[in-house]
């Protein structure tokens, strides 16, 4: 089955229903599993991984741990580039990227497994040796999450190389992994807690029912791998045959380091992406140590659930007339909304309630308009510098995310100790100063990042629909006449220019019915 769409130019393009299907489904076990190492692994480990072991001794242990996996996931960031360069140079008669889907997918649901077995045990046996081994995992399990990552973001230019069709399958995604990652909140405490209640008979969270928790993420994160992989079809192009022969690692950096427009959307993104997490990854505290409610906890799941599904598919129709800048703009300015709210906010729980409607509804859209300007930066720097990379300029985007979750990491770890949030500590335990910390941490210092994310977009960000488009039909035509030469960035500028002046001209203006899209 298959629908047929129209381009902007008048050209019809076809989009097989059941690939659409397959890659929205790749996303939401990657962002169930993105989410279970990110946020709930850190829950996990300052909650029951060192239940067996001394309080004192866990403390440390926890503050070992928490910061390993900071130390990790920042030092695996200049890893990501050489990742998507192997992804670039991979040859295969199934294409580039699905390979990638079954290899990476199945590697990375097994250990994520391990990891929340506590190395079935081996945390309670000898704690040297499983800090040894814990180390060697986690590398392992987040490169290969990587790879999955990469692979299935950099699918997206090979699916189609028209700017809309990819708003399509940038949406779809957007949506499964809307799906993904708030379900998983949904039901992370009912899954531990149920579990734990059938291996030990007490509804507390504890080992058995994380162990539970980390085998359902896996499966859930294999079987959507698998249906990238045996569901999608990479298709061949005039501009992607440029991309057969990508160089070595440090042509793949100096790829990135040139390519302006990817940097000031990489910056603006990481802002936002790290305020995100921060926030997110210490929600739960919020409603288990300051609103003493943490059966309410789901409730954030459903908001940011309802929030994608809603926004996920709205965002290709209001893009047909709003610009995607001015919908990444317009959900910061949601975002600060409700950081403002928890910050006054934060101990009452319809206040809070609000706040994450304001706050959770504008991440589709701008998560959507960084991908996809990401995406179409893959053009720009092919005209600019006439190397094409695939991968490696996608491989920015996980990067970015893998910072951020160091830092949420690094943030739950250091609110779960600083603020006696660990064990089998309640409400009835914080002090003015733990919750004076927790504001700070959680809320303060993301909406100040928020500001600045917001800043950088707006006066440094240039790349548009209407630029993108324009850079295509010039690589067409230099591609056709052989002229694709590094000196290629004033071409770039001229386009550039071009796109400014048309933006400046038709600022504000809604694109009438029928009409392409306002570029």
């Amino acid at each position: 089955m298959s629908n047929t769409t129209t381009t902007a130019n008048g050209t019809a393009r076809c989009g097989k229903l059941g690939q659409r299907v397959a890659y929205a489904c790749g996303n939401l076990g990657q962002s169930a599993f993105y989410n279970a190492l990110s946020t709930y692994f850190v829950v996990y480990v300052t909650s029951s991984l060192f239940a067996g072991v001394d309080k004192g001794v866990a403390t440390k242990l926890i503050g070992v741990i928490t910061g390993l996996v900071v130390v990790i996931r920042i030092a695996e960031i200049f890893i990501d580039p050489l990742l998507g360069n192997i992804i670039d140079n991979t040859t295969t008669k199934w294409g580039r990227f699905r390979p990638w889907q079954f290899l990476a997918g199945a590697i990375s649901s097994v250990l994520i497994v391990l990891v929340y077995t506590g190395l079935f045990g081996l945390v309670n046996v000898n704690t040297t040796w499983f800090i040894v081994l814990f180390v060697i995992t986690f590398v392992v399990l987040d490169v290969f999450y990587s790879l999955r990552d990469i692979s299935y973001w950099g699918m997206i230019p090979a699916l189609s190389s028209d700017s809309h069709e990819r708003s399509t399958y940038t949406a779809l995604g957007s949506f499964g992994g809307s799906i993904g990652y708030n379900g998983l909140t949904i039901v992370v405490i009912p899954i531990v807690t149920y579990f734990s209640w059938v291996f030990t008979g007490k509804y507390v969270e504890s080992q058995s029912g994380w162990t539970c928790f980390g085998i359902i993420v896996g499966l859930l994160g294999l079987l959507t791998a698998w249906t990238v992989a045996f569901g999608t079809k990479e298709n061949e192009s005039a501009l992607r045959s440029k991309a057969q022969k990508n160089g070595n690692p440090i042509e793949a950096f100096k790829a990135i380091f040139q390519n302006d427009q990817l940097l000031w959307v990489a910056l603006s993104y990481l802002l936002y992406a790290i305020a995100n997490v921060a926030t997110t990854g210490v929600l739960i505290f919020l409603f288990k140590f300051i609103l003493d409610n943490q059966a309410a906890y789901s409730l954030t799941g459903v908001i940011a659930l309802v929030a994608g599904l809603v926004m996920a598919p709205l965002y290709p129709i209001l893009n047909k007339r709003i610009p995607r800048r001015y919908l990444y703009l317009g959900g910061m300015v949601l975002m600060i909304v409700g950081y403002l709210l928890f910050a006054v906010g934060s101990s009452n729980l319809a206040m809070v309630i609000v706040g994450l409607v304001f706050f959770y509804l504008p991440q589709t859209f701008i998560q959507m308009t960084a991908i996809l300007s990401l995406t179409d930066s893959i053009e720009y720097g092919q005209l600019k510098n006439g190397k094409r990379n695939e991968a490696v300029t996608l491989s920015v985007r996980p990067m970015l995310d893998k910072i951020g979750g160091a830092m949420s990491n690094g943030i739950v770890g250091i609110i779960a100790v600083a603020a006696g949030m660990t064990g089998n500590a309640t409400a009835a335990d914080m002090t003015a100063s733990n919750i004076h910390i927790f504001k700070i941490c959680a809320f303060y210092i993301p909406l100040v990042l928020i500001i600045l994310s917001l800043i950088v977009f707006l006066f440094k960000v240039k790349i548009t629909e209407k630029m993108h488009d324009e850079i295509v039909k010039e690589l067409e035509v230099k591609l056709a006449n052989g002229e694709i030469e590094a000196d290629d960035a004033q071409t770039v500028e001229a386009v550039e220019a071009v796109a400014v002046a048309e933006t400046a001209g038709t600022a504000g203006t809604a694109t009438p019915a029928g009409q392409p899209e306002s570029r």
